[in-house]
């Protein structure tokens, strides 16, 4: 079962949560605050991390940054409220989904699962190899793919991109020039179908653009359609 450091400073919340996991049969650290979290983080190795936005000192913005500045460990949010800005923050700071507490235990683990299923497995739709042997790196102008590695590159550098950073890459660029709406990418990419998370979609857009485009405001490789989505290309 998937390893998961939890990082929370309500008392109750912290214990509830870790009870639900464990009874899951999840391994799970828990911090009390974003400091002690990342003291935690080298020496449990999670495979997913529970962020509280709403921490003492280091808070859960900063924390996301600074465990996105060194690993790509999939993050999910908890917030205490549905709060627009407070979501729309921790989606562009990296995380890659978020919860609203009090969450039930049911809802943690289709989360996490959810999330980790977008870290481990190339996106739906991504076109098997003709032939045995290794995949071919695709080529997009300066933009490489390798799928079956999930390595990214431009200009011959790797690019350390989130999970959901490389699962919509992945699934967009398999159909270059095909047009998908938002409510297509959360269902199809996150395996959400609540209509209000598109800001998932954008947030992370946005997050890729900067890695990947020259000038992300003009993007070459993730475009917008206005009035209907996303597309990859045409370059």
């Amino acid at each position: 079962m998937p390893r998961v450091l939890l990082i929370e400073d309500d008392a109750a919340v912290r214990d509830g949560v870790t009870l639900a996991l464990r009874r899951r049969g999840h391994e799970v650290a828990a911090a009390a605050s974003g400091e002690a979290g990342l003291d935690v983080l080298p020496g449990f190795r999670p495979d997913i991390v529970l962020l509280d936005l709403m921490l003492p000192g280091k808070d859960g913005f900063e924390v996301c940054r600074l465990i996105r500045a060194e690993r790509q460990l999939p993050i999910i949010m908890l917030t205490a409220r549905g709060d627009d800005l407070d979501v729309v923050l921790g989606l562009e700071a990296g995380a890659d989904d978020y919860i609203v507490k009090p969450a039930r235990g049911e809802v943690l683990e289709a989360r996490i699962r959810a999330v980790l299923r977008r870290t481990a497995l190339p996106a739906e739709g991504t076109p098997a190899a003709a032939e045995p042997g290794p995949a071919p790196v695709e080529t997009y102008g300066e933009l490489a793919i390798d799928r079956a590695g999930l390595v990214v590159g431009k200009g011959g550098q790797d690019l350390a991109l989130a999970p959901s950073e490389m699962k919509l890459l992945l699934f967009l660029s398999a159909t270059p020039g095909q047009v998908f709406s938002r409510q297509q990418l959360l269902e199809q990419v996150w395996e959400h179908s609540y209509h209000g998370d598109a800001r998932l979609v954008d947030a992370c857009v946005m997050r890729l653009r900067t890695k990947i485009e020259d000038t992300p405001r003009s993007p070459r490789y993730v475009q917008t359609v206005r009035g209907f989505g996303y597309r990859f290309g045409p370059l």
